[in-house]
């Protein structure tokens, strides 16, 4: 089974119609990120409970995106960048096959560039969620997933 994909079109604004492509990070991208993110925001002296540390993505999702604010812009950038490299941008909405990496005047709202990652997060955070209950359940019944 191959990553997972999505299509994200822009619903408003001057980027109303424009049509991107999201595609999963690699599941080592997503625990470097996740790890990245967490000690990130531990750094800043974000409280992380000790059973978030083994959750990667799932984990970041319970302790909440939003706890990324609390650190500075600097520090959460390179994080935010690498989101938007699994975004792609569609040049012809009729012809989904073409796509080529997003250039700056790809989006001109920056409220389009926020909904694509949250649609970064929503494709990556559903199986991660998933995972986490899974280990949550294992721990519950004193199992281990190695």
């Amino acid at each position: 089974m191959g990553r997972k994909e999505s299509t994200y079109t822009a619903t408003d604004g001057r980027d109303k119609g424009r049509r991107y492509h999201i595609v999963e990070m690699s599941s080592r991208q997503s625990e470097e990120w996740a790890g990245r993110a967490i000690f990130t925001l531990m750094n800043f002296g974000v409280d992380i409970p000790d059973d978030m540390l083994t959750k990667g993505l799932a984990g970041l999702a319970a302790i909440g995106i939003k706890a990324l604010s609390k650190v500075p812009f600097e520090a959460a950038r390179p994080l935010f960048e690498e989101m938007m490299g699994c975004v792609e941008f569609m040049p012809d909405p009729k012809n989904a096959a073409v796509l080529r990496p997003l250039i700056d005047d790809d989006i001109e709202e920056v409220a389009t560039r926020l909904k694509l990652r949250k649609a970064v997060l929503d494709l990556h955070l559903d199986f991660f969620i998933a995972a986490g209950r899974s280990i949550s359940q294992a721990d519950s019944v004193g199992q281990t997933l190695d």
